[in-house]
């Protein structure tokens, strides 16, 4: 049973709850990531999230996202979650965005409530995304991405319409 962490809205631990008890109506704040990967050439990996996914079936969204577990260390989370929905191994991970927070609510009522730091990584090889987290990918520029979010942004995720503009910011620092 996977365990998601609890925060207060200071951000300080408040316990645990399983994963599939945690994404509701009302949601309690938690502790997520969002992890943006990068080629050897600076392409960036955006995919498109399952149909069979419970929030934001079928929209695109950044490479992907996960919870870490309660005392995991993020950059294992990452490492973890990358292999898991991706079947990728990632290397140079970095946090980008270390204060991300948000609240979106899904069209079936489904909260997202979570204090999220973005980072970026660069691939270290072949993608073999799982088919329930993942329903297609494509490799694009982190420019190109920035304005498909801002000319559709009912096409993307709550959270990569806030992070993308953020990241492009951060990475021409």
């Amino acid at each position: 049973m996977e365990l998601v962490t609890l925060l207060d809205e200071q951000g300080n631990y408040a316990g645990t709850l399983p994963k599939h008890e945690v994404h509701t109506a009302d949601t309690p704040l938690h502790l997520a990531f969002s992890c943006y990967l990068f080629s050897d050439d600076d392409h960036l990996l955006v995919t498109r999230r399952a149909l069979t996914k419970q929030t934001w079936p079928g929209v695109w969204t950044n490479s992907f996202c996960g919870h870490p577990l309660p005392q995991e260390q993020m950059h294992e989370a990452i490492a973890r979650r990358a292999a898991q929905e991706l079947g990728t191994q990632v290397r140079d991970i970095r946090i980008a965005i270390p204060d991300f927070r948000y609240r979106a609510v899904d069209a079936s009522g489904v909260v997202e409530n979570e204090i999220c730091p973005v980072y970026t990584a660069t691939i270290d090889e072949d993608l073999a995304p799982a088919r329930e987290e993942v329903a297609e990918w494509a490799w694009t520029t982190l420019d190109a991405a920035v304005a498909a979010v801002e000319s559709a942004p009912y096409a993307f995720s709550p959270w990569m319409r806030e992070q993308s503009a953020q990241l492009l910011m951060v990475r021409e620092g």
